[in-house]
């Protein structure tokens, strides 16, 4: 039904978007690599605390966790009295037992920032962000700060009751673009499960080393990928890998060298396009961890220009998915960054 109702929509908004048989765009989901350990708490109201207001008893007897986390759990249900939802202004009677079922994701020490976000689209339960080069989406190992997460936490402060502050998937730190956050549980979860049932649509724009004819006899590319077994930050083509497949759905030439192609996924591996373009010999351009080094016979100008591109030439272009409360299908896009326009520009010439 979902399949359906999105079908539909793209042929009405975007007469180009491509039949959904099959789809799911992703550099890294977290529905396919995070497994949240659950975290259930309880606490029984006593004498002392009778009349006290729910989000207040909670915050005070839950610790590590604030006020407006609290009242996040009690809007979508993560605390419960007596097993039954009320509002963060009920008061507390004798004997109540609240009940929290969170999950260690929530003790997040993340801190609110204020990064600018170019936010495409926003209600109560979805947001739309298109995310710039350079930015990078979730804290961690060296990235503390100046992530995704931290602009979230800033601008949205209720995301912070939910897991990763709601989002719902990720692509790498120097691919722009479009992504998902949730702002409530249940609408993280439903998202979630659009993208485990590929009802959610995506398209990225990249610049690729070669010509159309040849690119375009990979116009499927399916072969697994894992993790490299030497050099552990890189995904790698491996029989013992993950099922991984690629479509290609145009190819435009930039010059005799290069080409504009527009690509979806139907799986969500982490760097699937980089790797699987590479993989074919058609490595992204500005890519040096998957080859996309410049191409013999390139003019000295536009071969230094090429050398000096800093990133992988890779666009988040388009994205569609079924709202989560109404039902409704939603079909975004967003033109790539300046630098990837300057540098079809330059391979024109």
């Amino acid at each position: 039904m979902r399949e359906h109702a999105f079908n539909q929509a793209a042929n009405d908004d975007l007469s180009d978007l491509p039949n959904l048989s099959s789809l799911n765009d992703n550099d890294d989901e977290f529905a396919e690599t995070d497994s949240p350990s659950p975290l259930i708490k309880s606490h029984t109201v006593g004498e002392s605390d009778i009349g006290t207001r729910l989000d207040k008893i909670a915050t005070d007897v839950f610790d590590g966790f604030s006020r407006v986390q609290i009242q996040g759990f009690i809007d979508d249900e993560s605390l419960l009295v007596n097993d039954t939802p009320q509002k963060s202004k009920y008061r507390v009677k004798l004997g109540d037992i609240l009940t929290l079922s969170a999950t260690l994701d929530n003790y997040s020490e993340d801190l609110p920032e204020n990064i600018p976000l170019d936010v495409v689209y926003a209600d109560d339960d979805v947001i739309v962000i298109n995310k710039p080069v350079g930015l990078v989406v979730h804290p961690g190992a060296g990235n503390r700060t100046g992530t995704l997460v931290n602009a979230l936490l800033y601008h949205y402060p209720d995301n912070a009751h939910l897991p990763r502050a709601g989002l719902v998937h990720r692509i790498d730190k120097d691919t722009s673009g479009l992504l998902i956050v949730a702002r409530t549980k249940t609408a993280q979860l439903d998202l979630t499960e659009q993208l485990k049932d590929k009802s959610v649509y995506r398209e990225y724009q990249c610049i690729a080393t070669g010509v159309p004819s040849d690119i375009l006899r990979h116009a499927t590319i399916d072969v697994p990928i894992g993790r490299h077994r030497i050099h552990r930050t890189k995904m790698t083509v491996t029989d013992g890998g993950k099922p991984a497949t690629t479509h290609i759905l145009s190819a435009t030439p930039l010059g005799t060298h290069y080409s504009l192609l527009h690509v979806r996924l139907e799986t969500g591996r982490t760097h699937q396009i980089r790797v699987h373009l590479s993989h074919v010999g058609h490595a992204l351009l500005g890519d040096k961890v998957y080859g996309g080094l410049p191409k013999s016979g390139l003019a000295p100008t536009t071969r230094q220009a090429v050398i000096d591109f800093p990133r992988q030439a890779l666009h988040a272009h388009k994205l569609g998915f079924i709202h989560p409360t109404t039902g409704k299908a939603l079909v975004f896009s967003r033109d790539m960054p300046s630098d990837m326009v300057k540098m079809i520009g330059i391979l024109q010439e």
